[in-house]
Order: structure tokens, then C-alpha cells, then sequence
């Protein structure tokens, strides 16, 4: 197979930039491991988390798309009462637009399906990229491997793009790149550590999905783990595990948790309702849903990649089995307001991602193997200590923007929680761009930040942005005769570039009044 670009990985940053290279006339071949496209917010079950000023601007002008999309579609196929402005299908409280995996995946089967029908976009389902053919600073071609029917196909393509959720394509073809955390030495960040640690790498976490019917006994089978994460305590941690307790993220002091909303303790039920059965007008019974992403299944005893095989799925089975064993712990178990123990109303919706243990298709990913780029974002990069106005450093090869604060769980090493503000920043076209080859760019998480600053540039809007700037620089090369690099360092080529981007819908700057 004969493409203009691979783009190897179906999430967030696959997926836009697949229709970023499509928009601009390109031909794409798009894998994904699982059978959903959409990552983090579909096969991993994570909803959007986003920045204070999403509605209004700070984000591509596709990605305000897609969220209008999601609220279009509840509007069309639910009765939904009243008329909200702007619609939470969840009202959960990570997002305005807190919803379900299965409508993300609608939206964006429905935005990619113009290209699909004229043959322009592949998408390649239960897939990945098995082995990489290249010279010294090219990739030459791919084999694409099915990994339900084993088949396997060579593709060529004068451009790939890595938007796996690992920076799968990394080590295959032979690239630099950083796991876990810089010395301070490095990187001269505050926050750093004195000595490298490949391993400091964030926790991963296998969501679930539950619905709470009132009344019902839905508890599932004791978990074969189940007394092993009953008594977990890591040293950082102020409870066991599975508790109602866990260190604040900031100060690291005891936070109280609570299933719902009491008098006092964050309801973590509300945190990723994805279902609110009090906006909708319903012929049948139901509860409200969330999604099971909370402090008390973070898995951090090891590492899913760059590890063997057999050590891979121990932790993948582990981290299914922490969280199987939090939801059994919260049907049989955990404290409640009146005095009792357990809430058997809480259902494992299995069908939410259509697995047969009720697990997400794959597991969060939070921190990727990252390029050797020509530019790495540091933390004095975004941090209000080291800038003085409203905003990160604004380089002068912007290609988007974005906002979270630095935001790190605990990781593989044993470290705790590290949240530190940030303010809103700016994407380097340098970050995606790696030192040491010449038709790879980097589509998602494993662009060049160091472990710090990945914990700001990891969320869905940034993600998307990321991706689709993939897309349209390989568009704007193959169109222009040029390299990314070229693109990078020639004034006159960069200009033309973010020209384009912005005519496309790239926010490249935040409002004024945030430069005062």
C-alpha cells in the first residue's frame, strides 16, 4: 500500500490528524490497537478534561467541532428537558461536556467518514505498526500486522506520524528518546530531581463504568486480587488503598473522599458522571453512570512498556484487578453515611465498553516514551515563577495553545502526587519534530516534554491540537517541497505555515488581554 502519510495510532491526536492530512487532500493509512478509535476519551474512558475558557476560545476550531458534535447528538437521539446552554450530558464534574465513550466514538466515525467512503482515509482497526524498514534518517516503509488475523501489509509513505499512546514507533525504528524523569542538571527545573529516573513514569488506570439502581444487588464475583488491594498502603498514602482517603494532590495532606455528596468530602461519584438522569425525559428506569477513574485506582507497581512481555500483562492484569477490586470493595465494603457498609445498587456496565470483564478497552496511558525533539518544553517554560505576564514563553514557532496545570500522579518510582500551577501556553512546532529523523513527527503524548511538563500538555484539547499540527505540516511540506525542519527554521516557510493554520481554525495566540 501506496499512502501520502501513516499515522500510527487511532486517539485523539491520531484522529485529528488524519482529518487535518485529509482536509488537505492527502491520503492516510490510520491504525489502532483496539476496535474504537478516539483513545483516551473512547477505549479509555476518559471525558474530555479541559481549560477554564473552553467554550469561548483556546482550542482548533475541529476540536470545538467535535464538542458541539457530542452535544448535537444527545440533543437529536435524547428528550432532553428544558433547554440547557450549554448541554453536560453528565454533569460531571471534570467537564462541561462530560459524556459517554460510545457517542465520542460516533462523532468521530462521522467526522472521518467523508474520506472513509471516498477511499482517501484506511482506517485500520486491531492494528499496529509490527516493524519499521529505514535508512539513517528516513523511515521507509511499515508493516501494518492485524493482531486478530496475524496479516500483515507493507506500507510506503513519504511521512508517519507516532500518535500511539506509548511512542510505540520509537523504539521500533530506532529513535532517541526519554522515559520517566530528567535530572535537574538537564533541565534545570525547580521541580526536577537531582538524578535521572527512567522509571518515574506517571500511574496507568483501567477504567471501568458503573450505574447506580437504587434497590438492586448487582455485586460482582470477589476479585482474585481482592485481599491483596484491601490491605495495599503505600508509603505516601495516608489509608489503605481502597479507602475513602487519599493525599491532596497539591498539599499532599488527608483528603476525605465520599461515594456521593455528603455534608463535607469530594463526591467522587460526580467527578465522571457521564449520565445524568435528571436532564432526560426516559420510557424506562435508569440510574445515573460514572466512570471509574479516581485516586483509589491509579496502578503504579510497574511499567507497561519497555518491559518484557510476560512483565506487561502482569501489571495490565494487576491494574484490572485493582480496579475490579475497588468496585467490590465499594459494593461490599465502604462506609456509609448512615452507618452501614456497602452500596450493592452500583452496576458494572459492561456494555459501556463493550468488553466482557466491564474493564476500558485499554488502559489510560498517561505519560509516554517522548521524542529527542528539537525543542523540549521545561518547566520555566510555563511556570508563573519564571514569567512574568499571563502566559508561558510564546515562541516564535507556535502552532496552538493550550492550558492545565502540571498535573502528576504517582508514579512507578514511588513518588507522590506533584500539582503545581502553570499558565497557559503555547505548543512549539519544535516539540514535534524529532533531532534525529527527518519524516517522523510526534502526534500525541510523547512529543518533547520533559516529565514535568508532559503533566500540562497531556490533555484531549492539547492532544488534538498536537495531532492535527501533524497533519497539516506533513500537508504543507508535501505541497511546498520542503522538510519539517525547513519549516521550522526558515522564517519566511514558517510564516506561510502558521498563515495556514490559522486560516484553518489554529488559535496560535491567546486573547490580548492575556499578553497585558
Amino acid at each position: 500500500m501506496k499512502v501520502d502519510v501513516v499515522v500510527a495510532g487511532g486517539g485523539l491526536g491520531g484522529c485529528a490528524a488524519a482529518m487535518s492530512a485529509c482536509a488537505n487532500g492527502l491520503t492516510v493509512l490510520l491504525t489502532e490497537e483496539t476496535e474504537w478509535i478516539g483513545g483516551q476519551v473512547t477505549s479509555q474512558g476518559v471525558p474530555p478534561d479541559e481549560h477554564q475558557w473552553i467554550e469561548e476560545f483556546g482550542c482548533t476550531k475541529r476540536y470545538r467541532t467535535y464538542r458541539a458534535k457530542v452535544r448535537e447528538t444527545y440533543m437529536r437521539a435524547m428528550d432532553v428537558r428544558g433547554e440547557p446552554a450549554p448541554l453536560n450530558p453528565g454533569n460531571g464534574l471534570v467537564s462541561n461536556i462530560c459524556h459517554d465513550p460510545r457517542v465520542t466514538l460516533h462523532v468521530l466515525n462521522e467526522m472521518l467518514l467523508p474520506y472513509v467512503l471516498t477511499n482517501q482515509l484506511i482506517i485500520a482497526l486491531n492494528s499496529e505498526v509490527s516493524d519499521v524498514k529505514k535508512n539513517v534518517r528516513d523511515i521507509k516503509e511499515v508493516t501494518v500486522k492485524n493482531k486478530k488475523t496475524s496479516n500483515e501489509q507493507q506500507v510506503f509513505a513519504p511521512y508517519y506520524i507516532d500518535a500511539t499512546e506509548s511512542g510505540d514507533l520509537l523504539p521500533l525504528a530506532g529513535m532517541k528518546y526519554i522515559t520517566g524523569a530528567e535530572a535537574k542538571s538537564e533541565t534545570g527545573e525547580m521541580h526536577a530531581l537531582e538524578e535521572t529516573d527512567p522509571i518515574d513514569i506517571q500511574a496507568f488506570t483501567y477504567v471501568l463504568g458503573m450505574e447506580y439502581r437504587e434497590g438492586e444487588d448487582h455485586t460482582i464475583a470477589k476479585p482474585g486480587m481482592y485481599n491483596f488491594w484491601k490491605y495495599f498502603q503505600p508509603d505516601f498514602w495516608p489509608d489503605k488503598y481502597l479507602s475513602f482517603y487519599a493525599p491532596h494532590p497539591i498539599t499532599k495532606e488527608k483528603r476525605k473522599y465520599t461515594l456521593f455528596r455528603e455534608e463535607s468530602g469530594f463526591p467522587l461519584w460526580e467527578y465522571r458522571r457521564i449520565f445524568d438522569i435528571g436532564q432526560y425525559n426516559l420510557p424506562f428506569t435508569a440510574g445515573d453512570m460514572t466512570l471509574l477513574n479516581w485516586p483509589q485506582n491509579d496502578y503504579f507497581l510497574g511499567n507497561v512498556y519497555d518491559v518484557s512481555k510476560a512483565e506487561k500483562e502482569k501489571h495490565l492484569y494487576q491494574a484490572k484487578q485493582l480496579s475490579l477490586s475497588l468496585l467490590y470493595w465499594l459494593q461490599t465494603e465502604a462506609p456509609r453515611p448512615d452507618g452501614g457498609k456497602g452500596y450493592p445498587s452500583l452496576k458494572l456496565r459492561k456494555d459501556i465498553f463493550d468488553t466482557e470483564d466491564g474493564l476500558a478497552k485499554a488502559p489510560y496511558i498517561r505519560e509516554s516514551r517522548r521524542i529527542k525533539a528539537e525543542y523540549t518544553v521545561t518547566e520555566q517554560d510555563v511556570s508563573p515563577d519564571f514569567n512574568e505576564g499571563k502566559t508561558g514563553k510564546e515562541y516564535e514557532d507556535r502552532v496552538g495553545i493550550g492550558s492545565y496545570s502540571i498535573d502528576l500522579h504517582p508514579s512507578m518510582a514511588g513518588k507522590n502526587y506533584l500539582d503545581i500551577k502553570a499558565l497557559p501556553f503555547h505548543i512549539p512546532l519544535g516539540t514535534l519534530i524529532p533531532t534525529d529523523m527527518d519524516n517522523v513527527l510526534a502526534g500525541c503524548k510523547n512529543i518533547g516534554t520533559t516529565h514535568i511538563t508532559n503533566g500540562c500538555y497531556r490533555l484531549h484539547p492539547v492532544e488534538w491540537n498536537i495531532g492535527e499540527a501533524c497533519g497539516a505540516l506533513v500537508a504543507f511540506c508535501i505541497k511546498n517541497g520542503t522538510d519539517p525542519k525547513s519549516v521550522r527554521n526558515d522564517a519566511k516557510l514558517l510564516q506561510g505555515f502558521q498563515d495556514s493554520l490559522r486560516e484553518d481554525g489554529f488559535e496560535l495566540e491567546w486573547p490580548k488581554e492575556f499578553y497585558q
